[in-house]
């Protein structure tokens, strides 16, 4: 079937797309590919923004990938600060921001997210930023070096990691957070909590419960009528997906564009992967966009076979990490509407916490537990029932349920 196929086209060049195109050369496919990315950048993968280049005044960015080997050492054509802008299912084509046209046999859509925008801190005279893309990195991390007062909206994984570099680097550091306890979305109230602990110990304040109503130059204005002086903002109160050339193929996208387990979209011949997908989650029982490292690789590599028309169905259940201080925070599958097992002594800062709902594991947390976060992702994703009281015991080896 790959015979068939002559033109790919990779509508944005972030670490999907990047993935996807390895993966296509390494499956053998020798037609054109043409990955087309927004930004001025080869692709790379994006947690170091709110890691390593946080860390250190002078870390480089990790690229997947120096901008000419794409070309020279898998032929791909890759196309920078080139976003697609338009598309015709009839003649096959996609359009970019410049006006060039790419014909296509099979279009892959990895355009990702965009930050959510907070409109009340939209032109208030005050210096609010985003942490998304290379820039923005760059820029905070500049900022963070100058010891300022910040106020960081929104408490969850980018948030919290920013928090702890600019901590680390001398900042007074308030955390805004809507809901009662940090990462309520994703972390049991257990972990919250000593994510929280741990945040304090090195200065961080947060406040509960209200957000951010307004600022002036001076500072924000929450809800509730307090002012908290700041010099510098950052939101992070989630992601969007990016109006793309979905649209024009009657692909709605608002909440992600529907995949099935292959990647193929309704539209045919086009297929999406990474970010911006909406697929479907047997752990949350609903379909969810999925945005962390392991989807935007592993998916992608597997719709990529899709494409060339190998049968390779995805369905591993998400998981992403988070470093927090010297806590290092696993997260796999769904860990909300469950009932919640804890191995471990919580006071040592190692253990786990299972989920599960009737007999079903269906999902897990590890702080500081890398080796049985690593068993634990294997019993979620091969559908494993070890019984309960086994999984209470801590003599229990997880490795067994896997036989």
């Amino acid at each position: 079937m790959s015979a068939q196929i002559e033109n790919i086209v990779i509508a944005g060049a972030g670490q999907a797309g990047g993935r996807a195109a390895e993966a296509l050369r390494a499956k053998g496919f020798q037609g054109a590919i043409t990955m087309l990315g927004e930004e001025p950048h080869p692709p790379y993968e994006r947690p170091q923004l709110s890691k390593e280049m946080l860390h250190a005044p002078d870390v480089p960015v990790s690229y997947i990938k120096q901008a000419g080997d794409w070309q020279d050492k898998l032929g791909v054509r890759l196309e920078t600060g080139a976003a697609v802008t338009d598309c015709d299912a009839d003649r096959r084509t996609v359009s970019t921001t410049d006006g060039r046209s790419f014909a296509f046999d099979r279009l892959l859509i990895a355009t990702g997210t965009r930050p959510r925008r907070f409109a009340a801190l939209e032109n208030c005279g005050l210096d609010v930023q985003y942490l998304r893309n290379v820039e923005d990195a760059l820029r905070f991390r500049k900022s963070i070096q100058n010891k300022s007062r910040l106020v960081i909206v929104g408490g969850g994984v980018i948030g919290l990691e920013a928090a702890c570099a600019a901590a680390i680097m001398g900042c007074a550091v308030t955390v805004i957070e809507s809901e009662q306890r940090l990462l309520a979305r994703a972390f049991p109230s257990i972990v919250s909590d000593l994510v929280a602990a741990k945040h304090r110990s090195h200065g961080v304040g947060f406040i509960f419960g209200t957000t951010v109503s307004g600022a002036t130059a001076d500072g924000v204005t929450l809800c509730d009528g307090r002012m908290i002086a700041a010099d510098l903002v950052l939101v992070g109160i989630g992601v969007e997906s990016v109006p793309t050339v979905a649209d024009r193929l009657g692909l709605p996208s608002a909440t992600g564009i529907a995949v099935d387990a292959n990647g193929r979209t309704a539209a045919p011949g086009v297929f999406c992967a990474g970010d911006a997908a909406l697929q479907w989650s047997r752990c949350h029982g609903r379909a969810i966009r999925v945005e962390t490292w392991a989807n935007a690789q592993n998916q992608a590599i597997s719709v990529a076979a899709n494409m060339i028309g190998e049968a390779s169905e995805y369905n591993d259940p998400p998981w992403f990490w988070t470093d927090q201080y010297d806590l290092n925070i696993q997260v796999a599958g769904d860990m909300l509407d469950s009932d919640h097992i804890v191995r471990g002594d919580t006071r040592s800062g190692k253990f786990s916490v299972i989920a599960m709902r009737g007999s079903d594991v269906v999902g897990a947390l590890s702080v500081n537990a890398a080796k049985e976060m690593a068993v634990l992702r294997r019993v979620i994703a091969a559908s494993k029932r070890p019984a309960r009281a086994d999984l209470e015991s801590r003599a229990y080896d997880l490795r067994t349920a896997l036989k």
